[in-house]
């Protein structure tokens, strides 16, 4: 299922790019801002599908309880950390690097909310950071899943809630799926309070 993705990624830059150097700047517009959504909305609604499918989901669901918080909330802090021991060795500001980390994933909030609070280049790193934890954890869940089966939930953060959903639920099983899901869902609700109040710290 990787080498599927990879193609249809490398296929989509390539799209872009040259819809970007040839073709009609209505087009281009079309596919980032319809086209887009349209696809993600119909993952989301198969996913949703095939959860309401599972007789287990919300039995699961249920049986878990306040059990959901424990991955996304060592997931948020494992992210965070991470960000402020970054920028320690290499030598920029902590506080940036960490609210860089505190978006999870989510690359499209990340970028343009860090930009307006610490300036384009950290904006340009929020959304090159996040974007690249999302397509790794593509590339990695294979081999993620190897160590742990919540290994690929942590690595994708935010994103375990649409766009690495079907990889983490092909590889882990369905069984997944709640995990997973709730996981995103939680992070991504969390992700712009979280970004703003580390920034605060300045």
């Amino acid at each position: 299922m990787i080498k599927y993705v990879l193609l249809a990624l490398m296929a989509g830059i390539v799209a872009g790019y040259v819809g970007n150097a040839e073709g009609s700047i209505l087009v281009v517009n079309f596919v980032s801002e319809h086209l887009f959504d349209a696809f993600l909305i119909l993952l989301l609604f198969v996913m949703g599908l095939s959860f309401g499918l599972d007789k287990d989901a919300v039995t699961t669901l249920r049986k878990t309880g306040v059990k959901l918080l424990i991955i996304p909330t060592a997931t948020a802090v494992g992210s965070i950390l991470a960000g402020l021991i970054g920028g320690l060795i290499l030598g920029v500001n902590p506080i940036a690097s960490m609210a860089v980390s505190a978006g999870y994933g989510w690359y499209t909030l990340t970028g343009p909310l860090i930009g307006e609070l610490f300036g384009p280049y950290w904006g340009a790193l929020g959304f090159a950071a996040n974007f690249f934890r999302e397509l790794i954890t593509i590339i990695i869940t294979p081999l993620a899943i190897r160590l742990d089966k919540y290994a690929p939930v942590a690595s994708g953060g935010a994103t375990t809630m649409d766009t690495t959903l079907p990889i983490i639920v092909r590889y882990c099983g369905t069984g997944m799926l709640t995990t997973s899901f709730s996981s995103g869902f939680i992070l991504t609700l969390i992700a712009p309070f979280t970004i703003i109040g580390i920034a605060s710290l300045r």
